[in-house]
């Protein structure tokens, strides 16, 4: 029997059943359709045969899902009412959407999906859905947790560098066909010996102060959890128990922290006016922590002297974003989380919680962003 969503007050009823019972929720023999939404590849997609992120690889599962009957639908269309994942809101069982390209999930999508089950972030980040409406509807929200932090916590390393040695005017005057040692020397620094904080000291987070350890920094983070003794020694960090104490001790400032209802517009005007003169700022988690406009001021200001990351809000970034035109910025599209492994392993694991959600199995604990109606303890 195909299983439709339960309305909210039928699914609160049932979380008190046998957690067997609730796991088989959308359990069903039923051929499903699922979307997904990847950014295109276009000329690059035949280039690696491992490029499975983008429209054209469609997370290299497409023969498997039609080998089952099941239909698969995979689109860069996500905006509007006449976009193409608009088409098949109303009938789609499962939706794939990527931190890189999101598909925005409201709860008016919601509403109109009466088939929807499950929603899967290929990826780290489930900012794009309204998770607690998709938590009233009584839907599955999960993500490939840990699939993709190797590479956004390399990727925060070398933007510090990028900032510290302000490479980018070097690299621009190679380009220009320009040679101005000065206009390079003037405010470029080492790294050894400076301030480094974290805002947030997750998976990622954490991550990054072990590959800054042997840069020997000074190392603060500033988290809602502290992490356990021997490993804070092990890397060295300092715990800060209030985050506006830390970050005028910062030379460098990286963003680790989910977007929530707490960290959207977390990096105000006034918060910003916290930090050092001259502080460097690194974000690739979310662009909607920082207040966009006062970034943009900062930086203009020389109050933040370097602003880097991958993540803008909205994403796809528009050509006017005050981001692009802010000066000593290294800005680039939502890249980090998407290198070839990464894709390798948010691939494979939303093909093990296709494929489970299929059987009416559990998925791994630590991938559920919303379960039997409650979110994870970071979106709380």
């Amino acid at each position: 029997m195909a299983m439709k969503r339960v309305a909210s007050s039928a699914v609160q009823s049932l979380f008190s059943s046998s957690s067997t019972f609730t796991r088989n929720l959308h359990a069903s023999s039923e051929k499903k359709k699922i979307v997904g939404v990847f950014y295109k590849g276009n000329e690059y997609a035949k280039l690696n045969p491992n490029f499975v992120g983008c429209v054209e690889g469609a997370l290299g599962i497409r023969e498997w899902l039609e080998s089952q009957g099941h239909q698969y639908i995979v689109t860069d269309d996500k905006e509007g009412p006449d976009s193409e994942l608009e088409k098949h809101i109303p009938d789609l069982h499962v939706l794939i959407s990527t931190p890189f390209h999101p598909a925005y999930v409201t709860a008016e999508r919601i509403k109109k999906a009466k088939n929807l089950e499950l929603l899967l972030t290929a990826g780290i980040g489930s900012d794009h859905i309204d998770l607690k409406a998709a938590a009233a509807a009584g839907l599955t929200v999960a993500e490939v947790t840990g699939s993709n932090v190797v590479s956004v916590a390399e990727d925060e390393l070398m933007r510090i560098l990028i900032l510290m040695r302000n490479f980018l005017p070097g690299y621009h005057q190679a380009v220009n066909g320009e040679w101005n040692v000065a206009g390079i020397a003037h405010r470029a620094y080492d790294l050894e010996g400076k301030t480094i904080g974290t805002v947030g000291a997750g998976r990622i987070g954490k991550l990054l102060l072990q590959r800054l350890k042997p840069f020997n920094c000074n190392l603060l983070y500033f988290d809602r959890l502290r992490m356990d003794p021997e490993l804070e020694k092990e890397i060295g960090a300092k715990f800060e128990e209030e985050l506006d104490a830390m970050l005028p001790k910062c030379d460098v400032i990286v963003i680790n922290t989910p977007l929530t209802e707490q960290t959207r517009g977390l990096f105000d005007k006034n918060r910003i006016a916290k930090c050092k003169k001259g502080v460097l700022i690194v974000n690739n988690a979310r662009g909607a922590i920082m207040d966009t406009q006062a970034i943009a001021d900062a930086c203009s200001s020389g109050h933040v002297a370097g602003y880097s990351g991958d993540v803008w809000f909205p994403q796809p970034a528009p050509k006017d974003h005050p981001w692009r035109y802010m000066p000593n910025h290294a800005m680039t599209p939502h890249i980090s989380g998407t290198t070839i492994d990464a894709q390798l392993r948010y691939a494979a694991g939303v093909k093990d919680m296709l494929d489970r959600h299929f059987r009416g199995e559990a998925f791994p604990e630590q991938n559920y962003i919303v379960k039997e109606g409650q979110l994870a303890s970071q979106y709380r």
